[in-house]
């Protein structure tokens, strides 16, 4: 989970370099902190006193950034502020959700812009059979649109899912041209469509189209010590090693049963033998005397 929180404002970085940012629903900082790094000034909001108070006592160094405890729903920031703001996963947390867009709007300069995420509800909620008790209101994707261009006209819509892929990278740095492709396992079709449900969406809103962020049509991230693919290869070897478990298991149980055949067809000769010594057969005795005599 993680990674889709860090890379939400990995990809929202480059275009808020320069400018004053709002960062609503900002949790314990660290997506705050990371916007300072290139935002002029940000301020990050929060309703959790603790989530503040930590995010004070671990960035709140940053001659740039300001936390502040408050509620998303009642800004404390006059009007026309922010050059843009920032709100990751809280729509859904909310049931005033137009109140709460209706606060971006009248804190946003005119030409501003929201970057906004919300899972879609098909993917993550019914499709799975998933029901996340602290979401009060999921919306589908045509619902997610409608209410924003309510507030902001201008919008550009983004998906993301966590997917396991191969990467090529130049090695001179220069990346001019990204393309996707995606194939299937024993097929040798491969296509160039994203044609994957994306989890959740984020959203660039603006009240024109001309103040929309010039942000890139596709955006990997990773960290540099490969965390998601190092827990994928030991859960790999795991697996790997249960199922040796279970063969060795099962090779086991098999030699068992086998040599107690053995025994049985051993128990019965000797008991047809011991039968016909003393002139019974075996089908004349019960089965307990044949043994217990």
């Amino acid at each position: 989970m993680w990674y889709e929180h860090w890379h939400r404002y990995a990809f929202a970085l480059p275009v808020l370099a320069g400018k004053r940012v709002l960062d609503c629903a900002c949790g314990e900082g660290y997506g705050s902190a990371m916007l300072a790094t290139r935002a002029a000034e940000v301020d990050g909001v929060d309703l959790s006193a603790e989530a503040i108070l930590h995010a004070k006592a671990r960035y709140g160094a940053a001659p740039n950034l300001r936390f502040h405890q408050g509620n998303a729903l009642e800004l404390p920031f006059a009007d026309h502020q922010f050059d843009a703001v920032v709100s990751f996963e809280t729509l859904e947390h909310l049931v005033e959700q137009e109140q709460l867009l209706a606060g971006f709007r009248r804190v946003l300069k005119p030409d501003g812009f929201l970057l906004i995420s919300s899972p879609d509800k098909r993917v993550y909620s019914d499709l799975t059979g998933y029901q996340n008790e602290f979401h009060l209101k999921e919306l589908y994707r045509d619902e997610l649109i409608d209410l924003l261009q309510r507030f902001f006209p201008a919008t550009r819509v983004f998906g993301q899912k966590l997917m396991f892929q191969s990467t090529i990278v130049a090695e001179d740095g220069h990346f001019e041209r990204a393309t996707v492709a995606f194939g299937e396992a024993g097929s040798s079709a491969v296509t160039e469509a994203f044609a994957l449900d994306p989890v959740y969406f984020i959203v660039a809103c603006a009240a024109r189209a001309d103040a929309l962020p010039a942000l890139p049509g596709l955006h990997g991230f990773s960290d540099q010590s490969e965390s998601v693919y190092r827990h994928y290869e030991h859960e790999i070897r795991k697996n790997m090693q249960a199922g040796q478990m279970l063969i060795d298991r099962d090779e086991r149980i098999a030699k068992l049963e086998a040599e107690l055949d053995v025994t049985k067809r051993a128990l019965a000769d000797a008991a047809n033998a011991t039968a016909s010594v003393s002139g019974n057969t075996p089908a004349a005795l019960p089965f307990w005397r044949r043994w217990f005599r």
